[in-house]
């Protein structure tokens, strides 16, 4: 079987196969639902070929949850992301929070973070939480993040469509793992 670190690898290689350019990963402890931060420009979601979420710059959450994820493990993210320092500075480092620099968030769900390929060659999800579990918990996540900057959101559960002007090449993996 993969041990935890083998998981967290082969999410890395993910990444980093599917933007095909050199990635930066990192993980964040302390929380058991599964996020992937990305720093964007210009991006859009479309369900049945309207637009339902839109943001010009910022950060792009796919998000799932499992079993066992409670308030606290999503306060802790919320805090995480808003006040994680990947924005560029005047001075092109990344040394700002998006809370400093500005932005908006573009929030969609992603049962798919928890699929598991361990065993065969098809992934499975059972570890990822049902959509009747999921669906509040991803709501109230989305409104402990207006707690602080724009969010907007694809539609839980729809067949979305992400187009995305990828702003830094930056995508952070937030898990407990």
């Amino acid at each position: 079987p993969m041990t935890d670190a083998m998981q967290r690898k082969f999410f890395q290689n993910i990444l980093r196969k599917n933007f095909m350019n050199e990635q930066l990963s990192q993980t964040i402890k302390g929380y058991n639902g599964r996020t992937i931060i990305e720093k964007e420009n210009q991006l859009a979601v479309i369900v049945d070929n309207k637009v339902v979420g839109k943001i010009d710059k910022g950060f792009t959450l796919l998000v799932g949850f499992t079993q066992g994820d409670t308030i606290e493990d999503i306060k802790y993210m919320v805090k995480k992301i808003v006040n994680l320092r990947i924005m560029d500075d005047e001075n092109g480092v990344m040394n700002k929070s998006i809370l400093d620099a500005g932005g908006d968030i573009l929030s969609i769900s992603q049962f798919t973070l928890y699929g598991d390929a361990k065993k065969g060659n098809r992934p499975s999800y059972i570890k990822a939480l049902g959509g009747a579990e999921a669906s509040p918990m991803y709501d109230q996540f989305n409104e402990m993040l207006r707690e602080h900057v724009k969010v907007e959101t694809g539609i839980f559960g729809a067949d979305m469509k992400v187009e995305l002007l990828n702003g830094a090449n930056l995508a952070f993996i937030g898990d407990a793992y």
